[in-house]
């Protein structure tokens, strides 16, 4: 990423997000001296650090130019992830800690003004709030701003997972601004509308934006305590808390039971890929069709920040969950369909960044995951290596031939019209990507693993 604004925070009129020589700064403008000042004076931004629900920043020594009020350096993240990129427990967590801020901030006169699912992200397994400009002092009468907002980045995406199917999520790529309320009540089944706060937070706010959607709204005399705001972000916290998302079995959440590694072959590949974390030492790993994250661990455990992605969200749940209940803090477990991957979206295509724009990486794990693009999705291996280099300056990558039991089950389901899929023919294609500098069969298995450095 390149030094100057970052292009997702140019909405905000409180400040700003720029980078400069590497690092990354916000600016705070002139018109939100009150409430920064406010934030930092209450002891607000203090217990929410303390506490891990606010990134902490420092004020910087960058010089004040223009509407600048004061300029912060906020703690850097590894990975920017996005909300259609998490599991159903990411997205669940990430609403309760929103929760959890607000009624903290009605503690000290202050509430958030912005209740964006973008504004978390996740250290390790824990959601954190990066938006310091978010909160505003309290007035006494006036509704919680951003009730809406979070009923659409929150509320509608966990219903729609909880009591239908978790690919309706997904229409957060399509719907950046929260999925609509209207939208939401349509998919959802009778049996939602008996549960009070989807009634009254999903359901009826639906019809109530429908009905004063082109009607000017007269809120004067219309006073919200501080009581009745406490009580509607606790029935947000019910209402959150009681949804939960059962997957059951999909293709590939028992991979580890169904795969043909016998032990042999599992101890020498667990050995291989700690050979290649060794050699190559980095500072970031990808593990691309992680699934439960077997091996993304090996490089967390070693304290390298780590993002396992999985197109199967019962493996990425399972994932995160494992990641939470252990408290890890170098593990990332995400969603990710790579034969349709994170795209750039929003103004300009510049607010929410592409995978590939995420990136690079200095290593990439790529382990049985070949043959399920190559053979499953019929993706070229030229193809494959050309976008594997551009995430990463080196890749581990697993060969998997058609001899495989994994590869033969991927064949039943279709004809074989894959004649280049050979192992000549995958060193070939990633020849004109890589260097390979190591290849060893793994011992028991008819695989083989390869480390290989991007061509310069």
């Amino acid at each position: 990423m390149a030094d100057g604004p970052d292009a997702a925070s140019f909405r905000d009129p409180s400040g700003f997000v720029f980078r400069q020589e590497g690092r990354i700064f916000r600016q705070v403008n002139t018109c939100y001296r009150q409430s920064y000042d406010r934030l930092m004076s209450s002891g607000l931004y203090a217990e929410l650090v303390k506490r891990g629900l606010l990134l902490e920043h420092r004020e910087a020594g960058v010089p004040v130019t223009g509407d600048s009020y004061k300029v912060i350096e906020p703690q850097t993240l590894p990975l920017i992830s996005y909300p259609y990129e998490w599991c159903f427990s990411q997205l669940k967590d990430a609403a309760l800690a929103t929760l959890t801020v607000q009624q903290v901030a009605l503690e000290h006169e202050m509430v958030l003004k912005d209740a964006s699912a973008f504004n978390i992200q996740f250290q390790g397994s824990r959601p954190v709030l990066i938006d310091t400009l978010s909160f505003e002092e309290y007035r006494e009468g006036e509704p919680w701003i951003a009730y809406g907002q979070f009923c659409q980045h929150f509320l509608a995406p966990l219903a729609l997972t909880s009591y239908r199917d978790f690919r309706l999520a997904r229409l957060f790529r399509a719907y950046i601004d929260g999925i609509p309320l209207d939208l939401a009540s349509e998919l959802l089944p009778r049996s939602s509308w008996l549960r009070l706060p989807l009634l009254m937070h999903l359901h009826l706010h639906a019809r109530s934006q429908g009905h004063y959607a082109d009607r000017k709204v007269d809120t004067a005399g219309k006073k919200v305590s501080k009581q009745s705001l406490r009580a509607l972000v606790d029935s947000l916290e019910t209402g959150v808390r009681k949804l939960r998302w059962h997957p059951g079995k999909t293709e590939w959440s028992d991979y580890y039971d169904e795969t043909n590694y016998i032990a042999e072959a599992e101890r020498h590949k667990r050995e291989l890929v700690e050979e290649i974390l060794e050699t190559v030492d980095p500072r970031q790993v990808w593990d691309l069709g992680a699934n439960v994250g077997r091996y993304s661990r090996l490089a967390a455990q070693r304290g390298i920040f780590t993002a396992a992605f999985d197109v199967d969200p019962a493996a990425v749940e399972a994932n995160y969950l494992e990641a939470r209940e252990q408290q890890e803090s170098n593990l990332l477990p995400l969603v990710l369909d790579l034969t349709n991957p994170s795209p750039s979206l929003g103004w300009a295509h510049e607010e929410r960044r592409s995978l590939v724009d995420r990136g690079p990486v200095d290593l990439v794990l790529a382990l049985a995951l070949v043959h399920h693009l190559a053979i499953s999705n019929n993706v070229p291996l030229e193809r494959i290596a050309q976008f594997a280099s551009r995430l990463g300056s080196h890749l581990a990558i697993e060969f998997v031939p058609k001899t495989d039991s994994q590869a033969q089950r991927l064949l039943t389901m279709r004809e074989d019209i894959f004649p280049q899929y050979t192992r000549e023919g995958f060193e070939a294609a990633f020849k004109q990507y890589y260097q390979i500098e190591k290849r060893v069969e793994i011992q028991g298995s008819e695989r083989t693993l390869y480390l290989m450095r991007r061509l310069p």
